[in-house]
């Protein structure tokens, strides 16, 4: 189960080591194409380069920071965390986001800017042209990686996958698929760019490229951020999910009816459940409180379910229906 709106991903989408593996093929190919494209930046002079150059040092950045929120979010639940450390992926996730904003998307709008009145030539295009042809195969691969995860996921659940990824409670895939596709984006902005330089000579093409560039990087930062700021606050789960949750309850033998239920997210596919329960049987109190414990011990049994905590259902409060 999983996401705010509509998605979901089942113990079975247990995503948290393809996800590793999705990060760490953004973070290879980022770093070798930002280390090409700053050395095309220097040969050539383009500004629609440089706006790729901090792009891709950006999307290298926030490999780093999505790693250790891969990392960070699977520590285990401990005495001063009892819901373990699944809120602190959000947390590096969010700096990820910013991270792209500030190095990314305003850097290469500034430059863009100030080379609109430097009018400097570029001494050569076909080094551009090659550096983007080598990073459009790159990023490709990383996305597709990212998309053959995404689309295994929503697949489960029938699901778009845009709407999957979109809503998913997993920030780390979310922030490569969209940075990916950003990126693939920017390398048909930037090729265009120079290729209308080329054409016409005028140099304010390029420029404009490079604004171009950091508008996109900037929409694409400020969804991943309040898509992680969403989850830090809290977000509702959709009726369907609530109801998946409530169907798995009630499927258990010991509990007879749900009066009260609360469900919220506290990590990538982790969540928290709170029911008003009325049990199977007539036990008395000190043994309806060791029947509790167990309860609880075997609900969070569930992959996805990190804490459960129950409390008698009042007699006078009719059930919920899933």
């Amino acid at each position: 189960m999983d996401d705010s709106s509509d998605a979901a991903t089942g113990p079975q989408a247990s995503t948290g080591g393809e996800s590793l593996v999705t990060v760490l093929v953004a973070l290879v190919a980022n770093s070798l194409l930002a280390l090409a494209k700053s050395v095309a930046a220097v040969v050539t002079g383009s500004a629609s380069m440089v706006a790729e150059a901090a792009h891709s040092w950006a999307d290298t950045g926030n490999e780093v920071f999505l790693l250790v929120a891969e990392r960070t979010g699977r520590r285990p639940r401990d005495d001063d965390h009892p819901r373990g450390y699944g809120r602190s992926t959000y947390i590096w996730s969010l700096v990820a986001a910013f991270g792209l904003f500030s190095a990314g998307a305003v850097v290469s709008i500034w430059h863009g800017i100030t080379e609109l009145s430097a009018g400097k030539g570029e001494t050569s295009f076909l080094v551009n042209y090659v550096v983007l042809g080598l990073a459009f195969v790159l990023e490709g691969i990383s996305f597709l990686q990212a998309s053959r995860q995404v689309r295994g996921a929503a697949s489960r659940w029938g699901l778009h996958p845009l709407r999957y990824v979109t809503h998913t409670s997993d920030p780390t895939l979310r922030a490569v698929f969209f940075e990916d596709f950003s990126a693939l984006i920017g390398i048909l902005l930037a090729a265009s760019a120079i290729g209308l330089h080329q054409l016409t000579g005028e140099p304010a093409f390029d420029a404009f490229g490079s604004i171009a560039v950091g508008t996109l990087l900037a929409v694409v930062a400020v969804f991943l951020m309040r898509r992680n700021m969403d989850y830090l606050l809290g977000v509702g789960l959709s009726p369907e999910l609530r109801a998946r949750v409530l169907r798995g309850l009630l499927a258990h033998p010991e509990i007879d009816r749900i009066t009260y239920l609360h469900v919220e997210y506290v990590g990538p596919q982790q969540l928290f459940v709170v029911a008003a329960v009325d049990l199977v049987g007539d036990d008395r109190e000190h043994d309806l409180a060791l029947r509790f414990r167990r309860l609880e011990a075997d609900i969070e049994r569930d992959d996805l379910i990190v804490d459960a905590v129950l409390t008698l259902a009042p007699p006078d409060e009719p059930g919920l229906a899933p």
